[in-house]
């Protein structure tokens, strides 16, 4: 298999908060592309992750940032030893060989980039190398999966609606407070009662969201920080080191987060 290296070898630690597995699955069947939609850290890439191992699909996964170019998703001519010779693009490789793409926060891609999904994303299935002057259809297994967080909305960093709209799109938010209690006991090895004492500083951070916070504590922030008291760092220097100064620098917001902790710890 071309791509090998991109199969997911051991089984993601995933917990299902709906029907998203069942929808995705029903999208895939027809390689409907798909628009995961939610907060960072929430377990949106974790998902992709365990749906490739699930249908035995390999993922590429591209992280999108804002100096991303086309020709860093669909390939390039580089030079070698024997001349020019053309180098696919991870994205080129995903719809040769019938791999899942992933379009990790691809909110952060500029407008311009991101239209090369364009003819992928319709019944052309069709990626144009214009420099190559070639024209790759795509892999019957091939799908298309981005990311977006509608929290990180603006003017100049939004998904363009001729884009949006040629995907299905499955909501993701938080777990419930007592599956993300056994999401952060299992991935940091912390006992229940300091799993449900991070959820309640989760939620009062989460409370903050609109107030001086973009966004509150997440999932993944959690589960850092129970890494961080699993190695028998307290929970509140641990919460200080891996939620409270990430994700804020003004010093009121920091004090309202420090009094939550001490609150609850």
């Amino acid at each position: 298999m071309p791509l090998k290296d991109y199969l997911i070898t051991e089984k993601p630690y995933y917990q299902s908060t709906g029907k998203e597995i069942v929808h995705f699955e029903a999208a895939y069947a027809d390689r409907m592309p798909i628009m995961l939609k939610g907060p960072t850290g929430c377990g949106k890439t974790r998902f992709v992750e365990h749906i490739a191992y699930c249908l035995g699909k390999p993922l590429v996964t591209v992280s999108c940032h804002e100096d991303m170019t086309a020709s860093d998703l669909v390939g390039r001519y580089l030079l070698d030893a024997n001349g020019t010779v053309w180098q696919d693009g991870p994205l080129t490789l995903a719809v040769r060989h019938g791999a899942i793409c992933y379009l990790d926060e691809i909110v952060e891609a500029r407008q311009d980039t991101t239209v090369v999904i364009h003819s992928l994303t319709d019944d052309r299935r069709i990626l144009p190398l214009e420099k190559k002057n070639e024209v790759v259809r795509a892999h019957p297994d091939f799908q298309l999966v981005i990311s977006y967080n509608p929290g990180y909305q603006s003017v100049l960093k939004d998904l363009k609606e001729s884009t949006k709209q040629r995907f299905g799109a499955i909501d993701f938010n938080y777990p419930s407070a007592k599956l993300e209690a056994e999401i952060i006991c299992h991935e940091s090895g912390v006992e229940q009662a300091v799993a449900d004492k991070l959820i309640k500083i989760a939620e009062r951070s989460r409370n903050l969201r609109g107030h001086g916070l973009e966004e509150g504590a997440s999932t993944r922030m959690l589960i850092h920080v129970g890494q961080l008291i699993n190695r028998g760092v307290p929970l509140g220097e641990a919460c200080d080191v891996a939620l409270v100064l990430p994700i804020t620098d003004d010093p009121d917001i920091r004090s309202a987060l420090g009094s939550a902790i001490s609150a609850c710890a």
